[in-house]
């Protein structure tokens, strides 16, 4: 017989909320909204939350267009979401079909919401996970062999560039949030998609047997992800010491690194990956036994990053080729542009014009450093090197995000 949920309610909600926080006076929260049960419900809980403390939420509903009538239900999501007294957006996607579609829609949606979310200043952006996708992802990560960061599965806060993300439903079952829309007579949409077989977390989550979330095989799964969490937390707290004794970032997207302070072993070796990662903009770090012999060696480069004489910088040769400098655009996965240039210009690396920049206008930047920074041309042309002249105008924003990202 299934089990009886009952609604979550506020008291309870602002509970899951508060280890998230602080939050401040007048929160200005965004909550990702596909109009299913779970996100709707998130919502309506987050527009509580914030009018209790004199804020806002605005409900970011992602149209990606892959469906025939993904655009009707979206409009559904949001008239019901302002039905409900929560202001709401729309934001369209462009997205292709192909190979790991789940996965790039995935994608395409969080970066839009995220970009959305630096756009109106509102710098908490919820999202609905709950029990069973936790039990799912856990699962999952174990099926591919995933070490115990992995098996850690979802965390409810991860910063990023734009917005800390919040998961705050991550151990409520998913059967209590229906019950939550149910309360207040509202009927959500039903994705398709969730219940084709055809993906594999669909078919584990079939396996569980279990669509309400409340059994005990997915609380036991859960459980482990928080448990293998509270590992992964530790293992954070000891990266970021390394890093804070070892490294120093500046601000022309480089780091100082004292080898010594570094150390040896594996959190040396972590610590130094997450290094290369943000200094070459990647998404993801390289090969761990390449990072293990680039420590030993003490410097060399790796990942498109030259790690000499105590610094780490972009390799110039591997920058990337010039971009037309167009608002918004990154450039060599590092660096993004704001505002709105003269028009005709590119982004590219400054390269060997380093060595015909007066003295007094390298700020004291190592040679090797001013070779990789992002400078403006025309026609083959220097225009400006806003690092050193206008520090506001490209900003170092790496793909991978903040270093312990």
């Amino acid at each position: 017989m299934p089990l009886t949920a009952e609604p979550l309610g506020p008291a309870e909600f602002a509970a899951l909320m508060a280890p998230l926080g602080p939050f401040g006076p007048a929160p200005r929260l965004a909550a990702g909204v596909s109009g299913g049960p779970h996100s709707l419900a998130l919502a309506l809980l987050a527009q509580d939350f914030a009018q209790a403390r004199g804020g806002s939420v605005v409900g970011m509903v992602a149209d990606h267009g892959l469906r025939s009538g993904s655009a009707a239900e979206a409009e559904w999501t949001i008239r019901t979401l302002r039905d409900a007294g929560v202001e709401a957006q729309l934001i369209a996607l462009d997205l292709a079909g192909g190979a790991a579609l789940q996965e790039r829609a995935r994608d395409a949606r969080l970066a839009a919401l995220l970009d959305c979310c630096a756009k109106q200043g509102r710098p908490w952006l919820l999202l609905g996970h709950h029990r069973m996708d936790q039990a799912e992802t856990v699962l999952f990560r174990a099926l591919r062999g995933s070490g115990g960061a992995g098996m850690a599965g979802m965390a409810a806060l991860r910063p990023t560039a734009s917005a800390l993300l919040l998961r705050p439903l991550l151990g409520v079952p998913p059967a209590r949030l229906e019950a939550t829309l149910a309360a207040r007579g509202i009927v959500p949409l039903r994705d398709p998609s969730n219940t084709d077989p055809r993906f594999t977390r669909v078919r584990l989550r079939q396996a569980l047997g279990d669509p309400g979330g409340q059994g005990p095989a997915v609380a036991a799964l859960a459980e482990a992800g928080a448990a293998f969490a509270l590992r992964r937390a530790a293992r954070r707290r000891a990266l970021a010491e390394c890093l804070t004794s070892a490294a120093t970032l500046m601000p022309e997207g480089w780091v100082r690194l004292d080898a010594a302070a570094l150390g040896e072993g594996a959190l040396a070796d972590e610590a130094l990956a997450a290094l290369l990662r943000l200094v070459a903009g990647a998404e993801h770090a390289p090969a761990a036994g390449a990072v293990r012999a680039l420590r030993r060696r003490g410097g060399g480069t790796l990942g498109g990053v030259l790690w000499r004489e105590g610094l780490l910088c972009r390799e110039p040769s591997g920058c990337a080729a010039p971009v037309p400098a167009v608002p918004d655009r990154r450039w060599d996965r590092r660096w993004r542009l704001r505002g709105a240039p003269r028009p005709g210009l590119s982004i590219g690396a400054l390269g060997v014009a380093a060595s015909d920049l007066p003295r007094g206008r390298r700020r004291g930047l190592p040679a090797l450093v001013l070779s990789g920074l992002p400078a403006l041309w025309r026609d083959g042309r220097l225009e400006a090197v806003p690092p050193l002249t206008e520090p506001g105008c490209l900003v170092f924003d790496p793909a991978g995000g903040p270093l312990l990202g």
